[in-house]
């Protein structure tokens, strides 16, 4: 295949076919390195550009229903599934009101990232890069690390329920440790390659995940009608499992536009909403209800309540299928490689996550990024797995209260302030301090609300006096007061530093 070379700009484009790979200016030190079997690598399709806006006349990629398929993919696993379950197994709702809570504040909660995506194609930046121009070049590091331990937390999840999967499928011989590192393995090569390949491997992978779920729900499905009998439904109960569930797709947010950069600008916008919304949600909401129905199904059955303490989710469809023998093996490591395509994804936002820390950071090349956030998943995910479940439920109740101030800071940020002005995130000041926001309003507006979300909460580990009794709606206090917060020093900002 011809490769046709360009310089526009600082920026190197390498033209493959129909769709252009960028890659951003690089450090003396990156660049030696293209030459020989590296480039020759590189030219297999490995993104090399970083943060770096992306032009306008390089925004080329014409395959919007990629942006469908890959939000397809990241849902069709074990992971919202899990999730569902945590419901009826351990907040103790009945499946009705799981069920009712699933849908309603699924729909709500993929309102952000549907809307986030859309400035990925019409300002050509990254999410964090775009929320430069509130956070700053500096205070932006707050939230690259809120974001990186929101990404890595639902990496570490899924590539435990991966592992626990495989190791119940081995029937203990192979632990779930060695499971773990297999996933994470795996899951690094989609990551390294960058937006090419990670769009390529979503556009396919769900149908073996979704094959394999519909063959285990139709071999164990009958026995989900034994559920478990339930205490009345309260409204601390519900709200507590709303946020759980709205942390599921609200949080994916903070990384929307990541996979939308190179899309065409000329794209519609209500087509790339509908896109990501869909994407999304029409395989979340079924998964997580059929979650919550195996959740109240496993007390009824001691097989499975054992399956789940020895593999997980996984363990418990391993179970549902057990009069097909080998075969329901066989789909469970299709369930257990389903979360690849999830967790591939999200180490790569964790790649461009790290670019943003420090400015350093941008001159160290992305897949570096890659293997070193697979370690550290590999690193955490092994004791964390011992207790999945329990760090899964406080895990999701807190990511929540950041997504909910990062998306009323940015939001408010583009809708009022911007004015939904795609062309005032000027390309020309995206790494320059003096002229970017001092970022002063975003800080104290993801900062300043938690002196009122900090009551509000209700977890395992911390329920505050007004969660008592309402429940955990942190996260609601939490996007409203952003909003307020950041509306007046925002308006302060602008007027003493005019930027």
């Amino acid at each position: 295949m011809e490769f046709q070379h360009a310089h526009d700009n600082g920026i190197d484009i390498e033209k493959k076919g129909s769709f252009d790979v960028t890659q951003a200016q690089t450090p003396p030190s990156e660049e030696a390195t293209q030459t020989g079997w590296w480039k020759q690598f590189t030219s297999y399709g490995v993104e090399l550009r970083g943060i770096e806006p992306v032009p306008v006349e390089q925004r080329t990629d014409t395959r919007t229903f990629s942006i469908f398929s890959l939000w397809w993919t990241f849902s069709v696993n074990l992971l919202p599934i899990t999730t569902g379950l945590v419901g009826t197994l351990y907040m103790g709702l009945s499946l009705k009101a799981a069920c009712l809570v699933i849908l309603f504040f699924n729909l709500l909660g993929g309102l952000p990232p549907a809307a986030f995506s859309i400035l990925g194609p019409k300002t050509g930046m990254r999410q964090l890069v775009q929320s430069r121009y509130s956070f700053g070049l500096y205070f932006v590091a707050i939230a690259s690390i809120m974001s990186m331990a929101t990404a890595t937390g639902w990496a570490i999840v899924s590539t435990v329920i991966a592992g626990q999967t495989l190791s119940a499928v081995s029937g203990g011989s192979l632990s779930w440790n060695v499971g773990i590192v297999i996933i994470s393995v795996a899951s690094l090569v989609v990551a390294f390659m960058g937006y090419k390949v990670v769009h390529a491997y979503e556009r396919w992978a769900w149908i073996p995940a979704l094959v394999a779920i519909l063959f285990a729900t139709g071999c164990g499905g009958h026995l989900l009608a034994n559920q478990a009998p339930t205490a009345p439904v309260t409204a601390q109960g519900v709200l507590s499992f709303a946020c759980t569930v709205s942390s599921f797709t609200m949080t994916w947010a903070i990384m929307a536009s990541d996979f939308s950069v190179y899309v065409t600008p000329d794209a519609s916008k209500a087509r790339l909403f509908a896109y990501v919304y869909c994407g999304l949600l029409v395989p979340t909401i079924p998964l997580m209800c059929l979650g919550a129905a195996i959740g109240g199904a496993i007390p009824s059955f001691e097989s499975w309540t054992a399956a789940m303490d020895e593999g997980s989710t996984g363990g418990v469809m391993l179970e549902m299928m057990e009069s097909t023998g080998g075969f329901g093996k066989f789909v469970a490591v299709v369930l257990a490689f389903s979360l690849l395509g999830n967790i591939g994804g999200t180490l790569y936002a964790i790649t461009v996550q790290f670019q943003i820390l420090l400015p350093l950071f941008a001159r160290v090349p992305r897949y570096v990024f890659a293997v070193v956030v697979t370690g550290v998943v590999i690193g955490t995910a092994v004791p964390v797995s011992h207790t999945l479940l329990v760090s899964l439920e406080n895990f999701l109740g807190v990511i929540a209260y950041w997504a909910a101030v990062f998306i009323g800071v940015v939001g408010t940020e583009f809708l009022y302030f911007r004015g939904r002005d795609f062309a005032s995130y000027d390309h020309a000041i995206w790494n320059v301090a003096s002229r970017l926001p001092p970022g002063f309003a975003a800080v104290g507006a993801v900062t300043v609300p938690f002196a009122l979300i900090v009551p509000c909460m209700a977890q395992a580990w911390y329920t505050g006096p007004i969660g008592k009794k309402t429940g955990d709606i942190g996260y609601e206090v939490g996007l409203v007061l952003s909003v307020l917060v950041y509306i007046p020093l925002r308006t302060w900002e602008k007027r003493t530093f005019g930027r």
